[in-house]
């Protein structure tokens, strides 16, 4: 029989919900408990999905022998200190992105994962699609020639806009879902961050912070990016990833987009400029494979498995989305400093280990 693993749930909200409904009626999975600020949510959490516990407060839940991981999917200025205190506890811990608010704390989160001997996985989701895969590894193989342009739009209709108006005190759309897509350029090209900039509006008067940006990125292999994000109930919500090589292009869309056979998956187009020839590859895909991502954290755990991401690639997207957002501030174009020139102010403190 496999192990099965005691799961605690940290936020019960719209991202903790994807997290739990994929994962709760798994076999190797037990919800050893689920919490919230608001103790009517954390109820029904618990109701619904068979929790053993249900609380306001994590810190409550910590010394419990029955947690073995938890998913941190609290707003983004929680993220450092619940992971510090679970990994005090001896907790692996699987956390939303971004990993922080400021570069600062990044570095912080960054020092701290890197110490501990517990298991911690930044949730870069797209890591465990199977289409992006198929991706990176047709671009891997040759299937486009050279990389040479990366185009990706986010857009969201926001018709919950209380929520999204909270996510933005945290941090911007363009730093929220960016540090996804910038992973994705790096990952893809084979190649680091080496300049950013782009330009934001505030759309919506009452939104916290400007609600729609563009980052441009250039990399290190000469490869071009850019990345656009707008969160209103005044735009379109709007999906856009394509790769354009010296031999081709590659595009994605997603099966929710399609306008018909939708039955079939994710639909991604190649075209070949060497043969003048489109080819279709459907691929049965779940955009967001919550368990799949889990279980690369289990793997972690019981087979010493590398992260997906690692480490340094989650915190290098990050960095990267945090100077991009203070190059557009600056009105100007910044140099992306190197993973080690950015942890230069990391300070090492004891060792944290895994009990």
């Amino acid at each position: 029989m496999a192990k099965q693993y005691g799961v605690l749930l940290i936020g019960c909200g719209h991202i903790g919900q994807q997290h739990i409904e994929d994962i709760y009626y798994r076999d190797n999975i037990r919800i050893a408990g689920v919490v919230d600020q608001d103790p009517a949510r954390a109820a029904e959490f618990a109701r619904r999905y068979g929790a053993a516990r249900f609380g306001t407060d994590y810190r409550e839940f910590l010394d419990d022998p029955a947690v073995d991981i938890v998913i941190v999917a609290s707003y983004v200025d929680s993220h450092l200190p619940i992971t510090r205190d679970c990994l005090a506890h001896g907790k692996h811990v699987l956390c939303e992105k971004p990993i922080a608010g400021s570069v600062e704390d990044g570095v912080e989160f960054f020092d701290l994962v890197r110490r501990s001997s517990c298991k911690v996985l930044i949730a870069h989701i797209l890591r465990h699609n199977r289409a992006y895969n198929k991706i990176a590894e047709l671009i891997a193989g040759g299937a486009i020639g050279q990389l040479k342009t990366i185009r990706m739009v986010q857009n969201h209709h926001a018709m919950n806009w209380p929520r999204y108006k909270r996510l933005m005190e945290d941090c911007s759309p363009i730093v929220d879902c960016g540090v996804h897509y910038l992973d994705v350029m790096q990952w893809f090209s084979g190649s680091s961050i080496v300049s950013v900039g782009g330009f934001s509006a505030r759309i919506d008067a009452d939104a916290p912070r400007d609600n729609y940006g563009v980052i441009n990125v250039r990399l290190a292999n000469g490869c071009m990016g850019y990345y656009e994000a707008g969160w209103s109930p005044n735009m379109a919500s709007q999906n856009l990833k394509e790769f354009v090589g010296d031999k081709g292009r590659i595009s994605l869309t997603l099966q929710s987009a399609r306008q018909e056979n939708q039955e079939e998956g994710d639909l991604i187009s190649l075209y070949s400029s060497e043969t003048g020839q489109y080819t279709s590859i459907n691929l049965p895909s779940k955009y967001k494979d919550m368990y799949a991502q889990l279980s690369a954290l289990i793997r972690m755990i019981e087979e010493d498995a590398s992260p997906l991401p690692a480490l340094e690639d989650a915190f290098s997207a990050f960095y990267a989305a945090m100077y991009a957002e203070k190059a557009i501030r600056m009105h100007t174009s910044l140099r992306c400093p190197s993973l080690d020139e950015v942890l230069q102010g990391c300070r090492p403190q004891n060792d944290l280990r895994c009990g």
